[in-house]
């Protein structure tokens, strides 16, 4: 990849740079989840680490580095369950999505997908985290989780 291309990839991210509130609503929790992630640059600009908590036990924090890769993005996700995943990544104008259907560090007894949608400000990512038992021919609801940008 030229550095020109790699340049236009690595601005593209600056849409999630900042600090998200975030609402996750899940099957074991009859009220919304409150959590924050934020985004920042590492390595000189070459990498964006997200940071998560969540406020329900049940949830796990988590970090993640987005690389830019030939094929578009990867995310390399860690979480305090000791759960090690890599997702393949786009993030298109309106569109966010984060794609886990190869074996990677741990088994893949399920494929994962996350599909957001940007507001037209910029200002939120209205999302769905989807399961599938298939390898990926029927996709089933997960849990929804959308962000509110806060600074």
């Amino acid at each position: 990849m030229d550095d020109r291309t790699r340049i236009a990839a690595l601005g593209r991210l600056e849409a999630l740079v900042g600090e998200w509130a975030t609402e996750s609503v899940f099957s074991f929790s009859p009220e919304p989840t409150r959590g924050r992630v934020t985004f920042a640059w590492e390595l000189g600009g070459r990498f964006l680490l997200e940071r998560s908590q969540v406020e329900h036990p049940d949830a796990p924090d988590s970090l993640a580095l987005i690389a830019v890769t030939e094929d578009g993005y990867a995310q390399h996700y860690f979480d305090s369950r000791g759960v090690v995943r890599t997702y393949r990544m786009t993030l298109g104008d309106d569109t966010w999505t984060l794609m886990r259907d190869r074996p990677d560090f741990t088994a893949l007894d399920f494929a994962q997908r996350y599909t957001g949608t940007f507001g037209a400000d910029g200002q939120t990512i209205t999302g769905r985290w989807e399961v599938s038992h298939d390898g990926g021919a029927t996709w089933e609801h997960d849990f929804d989780l959308r962000y509110r940008k806060v600074r």
